[in-house]
């Protein structure tokens, strides 16, 4: 290719021999609800369409059973007959129509599955789901290998260019590959060479079904994450059989879903498994076998991307969730406009936290995410003059899109800068990414001629000066008053104190309050020196695997056998508590919530909960726990008891008769919802 395009290595074709994907980007497989019911499927089409017309070089669906066992839950998602494979024409057809080609990914859940029917290779049951699965016979083996192959003949009926067999993350397949879940003795249990038949099997009858010219992808997993995981030369040995077998191209998977170590959250190192994939890479290439690989988990720029490829780590790069965050991702990286890309921060707030919960999916920062045939931004009918007050993340989704839209918006911000709350939260060790959403609004004012006015807090009465159509209040929080004896102490500071850094916080530190600020300021409290100069990205990769007790599978099985996770202890005696009697950190990710409360457990922060504070003196905070008095002695107290709107401007507005609306904070505090605050903004401007 020119020199003169960006990203050479990312943009180049790959030939895969019988077809050639247009670049190097595959959209990883994401499960978005959308999947099981039919009746979504035009939506699906559209949100896989729009990630083609953004120049994906190929996309895996989210994951389709091949048979009911194999359900993710009761009814999901599934393709085993042809009247279902006519139903995913239209989604075919929409993502060929724009240039693009699309996979549908075989899942088979196991022992994963949340239902009553799951089968696995032996009667063990996992730790994240209520049922026990029950153990296959050697002819319910036969049977699942059967659907597998006729799942795939269907997907090419319904017109598919590939198939992905979901061989990783803990599912029916990699439950076969180790002893932690398979006990079997007969020819699909014992020695690895046994246990290895089963996904060696399903790719040569998948293969068998589909014929030479269709994509065959393999998600194999490179690194268990978990006790009595694979060794490096049995993923060796696996990756060389299911090559053999007739796989197209291996996609490396990550960790376990059961693994208690973090894959894909913000605080995990961009990037941080793709030399594993390298490794996998080079040993194949060593033996001969030159079958692309597809290296995931943490790729969020087109910057980090390019490395991969150029070092020779892998000859593609998933990226699901940035693909979520931008269907345009490719076509911005194309035209070397990578500073509007609106990049993923890894939060799963609105991804993976709603496919746990039951709900359908889309994403923190893109709300039109898997809503795009409903929340569109069309050009508005009648154009208005419409001022948006407080540049934080609801202000800013709202008046860039309204802008988007037509209308003449005026942004006000008292502070000297964008991003409201935002500028706390990319203070926080592990919440870097929080830069680049306000890197992308920075771009995206400026693209939509939103007129910025920084630096002044503006009244009631200069706002109607101005005489605009409509007044949307983005106008944020005030720290709530917790009415503590003695909380005006010299010792008792705030939250925006200490993220702000407007004092120097002692040795001994009470942090009252355990939601997500909570725990924000313990962990920032929590780092050696928050002012140090940030280490090169692979430095920053070694200290994480390091924290976390992960090793390169050369050296223990899965990545964490026998291995001690060593992070380091706090700078501070830190003591995070709260009033409700409840678990500390009930309110915060579901995906996520876990790795804050075990990161800050191993750097040594305690964590008590049904505290009663009673007053705040020169000897310290007084408390009552299970009734009796106690007295902390501590340097400072950190007040993140909770916020309240900020409504200032609303009531005088109102009484002059202007139309206002409330999003954000200003319209509700309830721990400061980021994904809340953007779809708000983005869905008034939808209606204005």
């Amino acid at each position: 290719m020119s020199q003169t395009v960006p990203y050479p290595q990312l943009l180049s074709p790959l030939d895969l021999g019988f077809t050639q994907l247009r670049n190097r980007v595959l959209m990883g497989s994401m499960h978005t609800g959308l999947e099981d019911k039919r009746e979504h499927f035009p939506r699906l089409a559209e949100y896989f369409a729009a990630r083609a017309r953004g120049g994906v070089g190929l996309i895996v669906t989210g994951g389709f059973a091949p048979n009911i066992e194999g359900w993710l839950s009761p009814f999901g998602s599934r393709l085993a007959s042809r009247a279902a494979a006519r139903a995913h024409q239209p989604i075919t057809d929409a993502v060929h129509r724009e240039g693009g080609k699309i996979a549908l990914q075989i899942l088979h859940s196991g022992r994963y599955g949340y239902h009553p029917l799951i089968v696995a290779p032996s009667r063990i049951q996992s730790p994240i789901t209520p049922f026990k699965p029950r153990a296959l016979s050697a002819a319910g083996v036969e049977r699942q290998i059967r659907a597998f192959a006729r799942c795939a003949s269907l997907a090419r009926e319904a017109g598919y260019d590939g198939v992905e067999v979901m061989g990783s993350e803990g599912y029916f397949i990699n439950q076969f590959l180790t002893t932690r879940t398979n006990q079997r003795t007969d020819r699909w249990g014992g020695s690895f060479d046994q246990r290895m038949q089963l996904p060696i099997e399903i790719i040569s009858r998948v293969r068998e079904a589909v014929g030479p010219d269709f994509i065959v992808i393999y998600r194999i997993s490179i690194l268990d994450l978990v006790p009595e995981g694979q060794s490096w030369e049995e993923v060796l040995a696996l990756a060389e059989g299911v090559v053999a077998a007739g796989t197209t191209m291996l996609n490396s998977g990550i960790g376990w879903h059961e693994a208690r170590i973090p894959t894909i959250a913000t605080s995990v190192p961009r990037a941080a498994f793709a030399d594993i994939t390298g490794q996998l890479r080079h040993d194949l290439r060593t033996r001969g076998i030159k079958v692309p690989l597809c290296t995931t988990n943490r790729i969020n720029t087109p910057q980090i991307a390019e490395q991969i490829l150029a070092s020779g780590q892998s000859d593609m790069v998933s990226l699901a969730r940035p693909l979520l965050a931008d269907a345009e991702f490719v076509n911005k990286a194309a035209a070397n406009r990578a500073e509007r890309i609106n990049t993923c921060i890894a939060c799963n707030q609105a991804c993976l936290d709603h496919t746990f919960a039951g709900k359908l999916s889309s994403c923190l920062v893109n709300p039109q995410a898997c809503h795009e045939t409903e929340l569109q931004l069309l050009p508005a009918v009648i154009k208005k003059r419409i001022a948006v007050v407080g540049a934080g993340p609801a202000g800013l989704s709202a008046a860039s899109a309204l802008a988007e839209r037509g209308h003449e918006v005026v942004l006000f911000e008292s502070a000297n800068e964008i991003g409201g709350q935002f500028n706390l939260a990319k203070r926080i060790p592990g919440k870097e990414e929080f830069h680049e959403t306000l890197r992308y609004f920075h771009y995206r004012l400026l693209d939509t001629g939103v007129t910025l006015r920084l630096g002044r807090r503006m009244t009631a009465d200069e706002l109607l000066q101005e005489n605009f159509d409509e007044y949307v209040l983005a106008t944020g929080v005030v720290p709530r008053d917790p009415q503590i004896p003695g909380q005006d102490h010299q010792k008792v500071v705030s939250y925006l104190d200490v993220l702000e850094r407007r004092v120097t916080v002692g040795a001994r530190v009470a942090v009252l309050g355990a939601g997500g600020i909570g725990f924000d300021v313990a962990t920032f409290l929590a780092e050696l020196d928050d002012s140090a100069p940030t280490d090169s990205a692979r430095m920053k990769i070694q200290q994480w695997r390091q924290a976390w007790g992960v090793v390169s599978p050369r050296e223990a099985r899965g990545g964490v056998a026998g291995v001690r996770p060593a992070m380091p202890t706090a700078a501070r005696e830190i003591v995070l508590m709260q009033r409700k009697r409840s678990k500390l950190g009930a309110g915060l990710g579901k995906t996520t919530g876990w790795i804050h409360r075990t990161a800050l457990k191993m750097q040594g922060v305690q964590m008590w909960s049904g505290i009663e504070y009673r007053r705040i003196d020169d000897a310290g905070l007084w408390f009552t726990r299970g009734g009796e008095l106690e007295c902390l002695a501590v340097d400072h107290v950190v007040l993140c008891t909770g916020q309240e709107p900020l409504r200032e401007l609303e009531a005088s507005l109102r009484a002059s008769g202007a139309r206002v609306y409330l999003i954000g904070g200003a319209d509700e505090a309830a721990e400061l919802d980021a994904k809340r605050a953007i779809r708000q903004g983005t869905e008034l401007a939808s209606q204005l």
